[in-house]
């Protein structure tokens, strides 16, 4: 190795549970660093990593190129999606949108004996041991330390870092109500344990264990923050979980939020981060950034998924569905003050979904050519957590579902049930290129992945560039578009392609089957 730039010695301990973290100084902008840890007094070194720094607000960056990941379930599956970007080189920087542990005990939710992946501890996550010792699993997987070691990540959490459907006051199973304190109590042996302390244990392992600063010294709860990328584009990662958000749907109370979930008082994120999120998008259109990205965990655009309620009524209450008030407001902010080239990245729903940004019933919409969208959505499905019409639905059964959501929303341009994978944004001066990548399998780990759908988003456009998707995808159902499935995979380790079946990788059930074409029109 090379004269360090920057060398220094840090301290650890059981208070931080022998984690380490290293503000670097002396470091250039947007330049790529190797590093490595070594232990005082010895010949013993960490493994070389290797970073990079992120531009400043006034360089002139060309492009940029980002890999967007949510929902990794250890249980479930292998985070190959994780390794491949590493295999590739692909990318400068990763951003994970929530849900990288999950709080679940073997059983309760996935079941890993088979593939040899029992989360640790084998229990419910309650206490700052067990959030610690799921950090520390997930962290261990192969693939997972593949891409820590060779990118910088810039993440926030989404709810399964503390529990299901988490809001500011309690989540699924448990509330700060004393019922529900007794009853957790009840169901746990005696093991008394608020729902605020359970948060505070999972925050205080996540700023442990995961590549993020603190915010703000007197505000421990504050994730939501902003990067700079040269002129190019400012980042907004917001928080949508934990901070100050209104009860969302906890399955119990579906028809309650349902009714109230256009009520004006309805938040997110809370009333001062939702003015900080104003404020960025004002300032960043101000400085002349060419594109605003927004990092939101779950998906911002309606997800109207009932035949029954027709083309007008969402049903995702635990997403922005449950929050109209708030997007709206959102909304209203962007067209009022003609901010545009927008981009909101999500997560959450272990599916793939692609659409225009529209502020519905407010302002005319084309959805043939996108005239009158504000800036589009891209949100991604899982690295290895299941979609929800189960793990084990056929391909064409997911085609058909998704070629249903595309009809029944008319800003929705393709989504895709089926795979497990994650996208990568290619942003510069001139247009955003988003490319969705699928992983064949994850009960086994392997390096290949097939290219999905790709997207172009032309910088004052504010919308997707038609034909969408050059008018055909690999996967799920593309408006006006064909979905043409060739099975054309790639070995990310050695930059291979091959056509191939079921049967080469040994897979009980897979997307690997006779090419077929289907038209979503």
């Amino acid at each position: 190795m090379a004269k360090p730039v920057t060398s220094g010695r840090v301290y650890t301990s059981s208070d931080i549970d022998y984690t380490i973290k290293v503000e670097a100084t002396k470091l250039q902008p947007f330049t790529q660093y190797y590093y490595r840890f070594g232990v005082c007094n010895s010949t013993n070194y960490s493994p070389v990593g290797r970073t990079k720094t992120s531009p400043t607000a006034d360089d002139d960056t060309a492009a940029v190129n980002l890999a967007v990941y949510s929902c990794s379930n250890y249980n479930f599956g292998f985070f190959s999606a994780f390794g491949n970007t590493a295999r590739k080189n692909s990318v400068d920087f990763v951003v994970h949108l929530g849900d990288f542990i999950y709080e679940y005990a073997e059983g309760a939710y996935g079941w890993g004996w088979s593939i040899g992946r029992i989360p640790q501890p084998n229990a419910e996550l309650r206490t700052l041991y067990d959030y610690r010792k799921r950090h520390a699993t997930y962290r261990a997987d192969l693939d997972s330390i593949d891409s820590f070691q060779n990118y910088a990540w810039i993440p926030v959490w989404d709810d399964h870092e503390v529990g299901d459907n988490t809001w500011r006051d309690g989540m699924a199973d448990q509330n700060n109500t004393e019922a529900s304190f007794i009853q957790y109590d009840i169901e746990f042996g005696g093991e008394y344990i608020s729902f605020d302390q359970r948060k505070m244990n999972a925050v205080r392992a996540y700023f442990e264990w995961m590549p993020i600063r603190q915010v703000e010294m007197d505000d421990n709860l504050r994730i939501w923050r902003s990067f700079s990328m040269g002129t190019l584009f400012d980042l907004m990662m917001l928080d949508t979980r934990d901070y100050d958000r209104s009860i969302t749907d906890l399955y119990w109370n579906t028809d309650y939020i349902h009714q109230i979930s256009n009520d004006a008082g309805r938040s997110m994120m809370g009333s001062r981060q939702e003015n900080w999120l104003y404020n960025q998008l004002t300032e960043s259109h101000q400085r002349g950034a060419t594109w605003r990205l927004i990092g939101s965990q779950t998906v911002f655009s309606r997800q109207n998924s009932s035949i029954a309620l027709g083309n007008v009524n969402p049903l995702n209450y635990d997403a922005w569905d449950g929050y109209q008030a708030n997007r709206n407001r959102t909304f209203q902010h962007l067209y009022e003050n003609n901010i545009t080239n927008n981009i909101v990245m999500a997560g959450d729903s272990h599916m793939s979904w692609v659409s225009d940004l529209i502020w519905l019933d407010e302002h005319p919409y084309d959805e043939s050519t996108g005239a009158g969208s504000v800036g589009v959505e891209f949100a991604g499905t899982a690295v290895s957590s299941p979609c929800p019409f189960g793990q084990n639905i056929t391909h064409v059964a997911a085609n058909n579902y998704s070629n249903w959501l595309v009809h029944a929303n008319k800003e929705l341009q393709w989504q895709d049930v089926y795979y497990r994978g994650y996208y990568e944004l290619t942003i510069s001066k001139e247009k955003v290129d988003a490319q969705y990548f699928g992983i064949p399998s994850i009960v086994q780990r392997l390096p290949y992945e097939i290219s999905l759908a790709n997207f172009t988003v032309m910088a004052g456009a504010g919308a997707l560039q038609r034909p969408v998707g050059g008018g055909v995808v690999e996967s799920g159902a593309l408006k006006n578009g064909m979905t043409v499935m060739t099975n054309m995979t790639r070995n990310t380790l050695t930059g291979e392609y091959l056509v191939t079946d079921l049967e080469t990788f040994g897979y009980e059930q897979g997307p690997f089957g006779s090419s077929n074409g289907t038209g979503a029109g």
